[in-house]
């Protein structure tokens, strides 16, 4: 030592100045654990944010489910409500409950006008009778074509024949109750189902006997006699069912033009209206008419010489 020498004690040495290898270890370590626990709490909070996010995605998807099963029972409720409301005969029956002599009663009663005014007439609330005499005269119009060669462009014969038909009855029959309606009368939709059915029974008449015989005179006959009966009937029973003058004017009046003019229709679309007209003109015992050839003298040739021989000389 007093003589410089260079013998170092290692054993008087600081440890604090430097870092060994195992400081080195620790801190590498306790950085390790650090990052193992920072990635472990991130990964339950991704965890934590998945279940939240899969938490909602099962209530909605439940929420949904719920949703549709209720949709679903209401729909097949309604369904099955409605499906037995049409399948249940009883709710159609009071309306097809009736006797012959009860249809045979009233068809003659569509015929006969009551004069009553101050009390409603009764008008029968069934629709076997009033469909009954829709079919035949769908029956009697589908004959009517036949026999007059009708050709249909679009379509058949007895799809026309019960279009025209029903349509009828149904069109007019809304139509009559919406301006009765308006009109204050008393009668409901069935009734008037009833009544306007109940009055074809005279175009069934009417078309049966024109369409078999040809005669326009006779068709106007039946066309004012019974045609008009059953008209007159069915204004007879507004009539008694409306107050005030104007609306019974205006719902009579419409009814009686429908009704009368339909029947002319019926007459003249499907019958042989030609024939008949031709056979109104010219009688049925006329012969027919037929060119016939004039004729003409035949001039000598003496003459046509003489004649050409004098205008020479005149020139």
């Amino acid at each position: 030592q007093g003589g410089g020498s260079a013998v170092i004690d290692m054993e008087n040495m600081d440890d604090t100045s430097g870092s060994s290898f195992e400081d080195m270890g620790e801190m590498h370590q306790r950085m390790k654990e650090e990052e193992e626990e920072e990635a472990e709490g991130e990964a339950g909070a991704a965890e934590e944010e998945d279940g939240e996010f899969l938490g909602m995605k099962g209530l909605r998807g439940q929420l949904g489910r719920q949703v549709a099963d209720q949709m679903w029972q209401v729909g097949k409720r309604q369904a099955s409500r409605a499906f037995s409301l049409y399948a249940n005969i009883d709710i159609l029956r009071p309306y097809f409950d009736v006797e012959p002599v009860q249809v045979r009663a009233r068809l003659l009663e569509s015929m006969i006008p009551v004069k009553m005014i101050n009390f409603p007439q009764k008008i029968a609330g069934e629709l076997y009778g009033p469909l009954m005499l829709v079919f035949t005269l769908v029956a009697i119009l589908l004959h009517g074509m036949k026999t007059s060669d009708t050709i249909i462009r679009e379509g058949t014969l007895m799809g026309t024949a019960i279009g025209t038909c029903f349509g009828y009855w149904l069109g007019v029959s809304s139509f009559i109750y919406f301006l009765a309606y308006l009109c204050n009368a008393q009668i409901t939709m069935v009734q008037m189902l009833s009544l306007l059915g109940y009055g074809l029974f005279g175009h069934c008449i009417t078309l049966f006997v024109t369409y078999n015989i040809h005669l326009h005179s006779l068709f106007y006959i039946f066309w004012l006699g019974v045609g008009g009966l059953s008209t007159l009937r069915m204004v007879a029973v507004l009539v008694s069912r409306t107050v005030g003058h104007t609306q019974r004017l205006i719902l009579c009046g419409t009814l009686a033009a429908l009704h009368m003019l339909f029947l002319l229709y019926l007459h003249f679309a499907y019958h042989k209206v030609v024939e008949g007209i031709l056979d109104t003109l010219e009688g049925p015992n006329m012969p027919p008419f037929q060119r016939v050839a004039r004729d003409i003298p035949i001039v000598s040739n003496a003459v046509l010489n003489t004649t050409a021989k004098a205008v020479a000389l005149t020139l």
